[in-house]
């Protein structure tokens, strides 16, 4: 039996979704419904269901960031769901990915709509459907969202000075000198040349006051100084990791953001 999840964070849309999945393929089993993001991935890798239908917005992660997050572990060869995105964007930017792998529905969702997204998933139809390139549109997804002013709005002012914390010293480091910012449980950590100091703001807060020609997220979980990078490898299983000037660490790159090294 085919399974699912549906993540919603609005309880009578996934009501909804579930009622019309229901009418137009009954053998479907829906095995759970996630409120937000995280749930969403724990739920993914407790229940492991076939098909997975990720609201875009969500609190916690995104619907784009939780499928980052599976296509990183495709790369690490798990199973992971076909996605389809359940988006309220409007149907003309969304024509760029018609001939992408995932599908995608437009809010309202229609019957007609779901039941051909149903007619591409369903295993007696497409017994031999090649894994979703998640990476690559999620890349697409990013780039409409933020032509579409869906991206944070530009800071009024760029960082040029961290003020990072060891112990109880407050330092002020040069964003210049960070070689990148790691995110960790509760802060995160700014890892210079030769030391590592912690602030709280998240990343998702950092990113839109760093220069950008200077700092890209290469991982959800890391923004680096491109400046510091000296080179970057694959791996024999397609993974990505890049050696910084002045640190021994290698960092790893995810698969949506592996296309900044492509030439390198």
């Amino acid at each position: 039996m085919t399974r699912a999840l549906i993540a919603e964070d609005e309880p009578l849309l996934a009501q909804a979704l579930q009622a019309q999945l229901a009418r137009v393929w009954p053998e479907l089993e829906i095995a759970a419904i996630a409120p937000n993001g995280p749930e969403a991935l724990r739920l993914i890798e407790l229940e492991k269901p076939d098909i997975a239908f990720l609201d875009i917005r969500m609190p916690g992660m995104t619907g784009l960031e939780v499928a980052a997050e599976l296509a990183d572990r495709r790369a690490d060869g798990d199973a992971v769901p076909r996605i389809v995105f359940v988006t309220a964007y409007d149907e003309f930017a969304l024509k760029a990915f018609d001939l992408a792998a995932v599908d995608y529905l437009l809010k309202p969702v229609t019957i007609e709509r779901l039941a051909r997204a149903i007619d591409r998933l369903r295993p007696a139809t497409a017994p031999a459907a090649p894994a979703p390139d998640v990476a690559s549109l999620v890349a697409q997804l990013r780039a409409v969202m933020g032509a579409q002013g869906d991206a944070p709005a530009a800071p009024a002012t760029t960082l040029t000075t961290i003020r990072a914390a060891v112990g109880n010293t407050v330092h002020m480091v040069p964003v210049e000198s960070v070689c990148y910012f790691q995110a960790t449980d509760k802060y995160t950590s700014v890892i210079t040349a030769d030391a590592e100091l912690l602030i709280r703001t998240p990343l998702k807060e950092l990113l839109p006051q760093l220069p950008h020609e200077r700092f890209r997220q290469i991982h959800r979980g890391t923004i680096v100084n491109m400046g510091e990078v000296v080179s970057a490898v694959r791996d024999e299983q397609g993974r990505v990791s890049v050696r910084l000037k002045h640190r021994t660490e290698t960092l790893g790159v995810s698969r949506v953001f592996a296309d900044l090294f492509r030439q390198m």
